[in-house]
């Protein structure tokens, strides 16, 4: 994922200690470590942006390559929201060639980032803030803002919308990657959910069963102690993609705990997220 150089560079910026080591420290402090940069990076521009919906205004940021037309990638973040490490997720997703907006999903409620330094959702007062947020994520108003979404990245000039459209979803955003599949079909061609959670349910809306709607590849990330508490869903997954005739690699990360993905995490798993990124890319490669 990265040269030789780069690694050097990030050693000298982590003071010398490994990503492991870092990795450690990050989760013991609540500091976002520092995501390698690919290989040949593309040099990428960025900005905030305002996007209208059906019911209000969302804030989001946006950023892909400096120059050209690229495949679009619309990114759902994990309930702790749009925040400097998902901005840093999208700055190196766009150095791989990408035209990537990643939202502010609570945008009804709050703008973001809305937590304070050394917050996260384990804390029972930060739990109490954010869950009133969730309740008008209905699956109605998901699908609506989707296709909002989809229409302001396929207005941007930096996207090539002759090329498919990507998506991306972590812990709560990845069932909402399902929902974006199957609202635009004949736009989105490839996905990717890291520890979503819950993607198969008995409702009727269930994610799982959306599968007959979609289009494209798709890679599901599970992490382990999600998979210990059902293990059934991997299966009930594989067997809707392959009813579905639609590609999808689906694998259980070991050592892996939910929320292991985005690098302010305090489980993240430095290795697993590196490959997890690398399939990312690999399934990306058929926008």
């Amino acid at each position: 994922m990265c040269d030789e150089q780069t690694a050097a560079d990030n050693a000298r910026v982590l003071g010398g200690m490994t990503r492991r080591g870092f990795t450690a420290a990050a989760a013991a402090t609540g500091v976002m470590a520092i995501l390698p940069s690919p290989a040949n990076a593309a040099a990428v521009k960025g900005r905030d942006v305002t996007i209208k919906t059906a019911d209000g205004t969302a804030d989001a940021y946006f950023v892909a390559p400096a120059s050209g037309r690229h495949p679009a990638v619309l990114v759902w973040p994990d309930i702790m929201g749009l925040r400097p490490a998902f901005r840093q997720m999208a700055d190196r997703l766009a150095q791989s060639g990408y035209a990537v907006l990643t939202v502010n999903q609570f945008y009804r409620s709050t703008k973001a980032p809305f937590l304070k330094a050394g917050q996260s959702f384990d804390q029972p007062e930060v739990r109490a803030m954010i869950m009133p947020w969730r309740d008008p994520l209905t699956p109605a108003a998901i699908t609506a803002d989707a296709r909002s979404f989809a229409a302001f990245l396929d207005a941007q000039p930096e996207v090539d919308t002759k090329r498919g459209l990507g998506s991306t979803g972590y812990c709560m955003g990845g069932p909402f990657v399902f929902r974006t599949a199957a609202a635009l079909p004949g736009r989105v061609k490839a996905g990717g959910s890291f520890h979503g959670a819950p993607l198969v349910s008995e409702a009727p809306d269930s994610p799982h069963k959306l599968v007959p709607e979609m289009q494209g590849r798709y890679l599901l990330a599970i992490a382990e102690n999600d998979d210990a508490r059902a293990p059934g869903d991997k299966e009930a997954l594989r067997t809707a993609f392959t009813a579905a005739a639609l590609p999808a690699e689906i694998e259980v990360y070991a050592g892996t705990m939910h929320g292991w993905c985005p690098p302010d995490s305090r489980v993240y798993n430095a290795v697993q997220a590196d490959r997890a990124w690398d399939r990312l890319l690999k399934t990306f490669a058929s926008l």
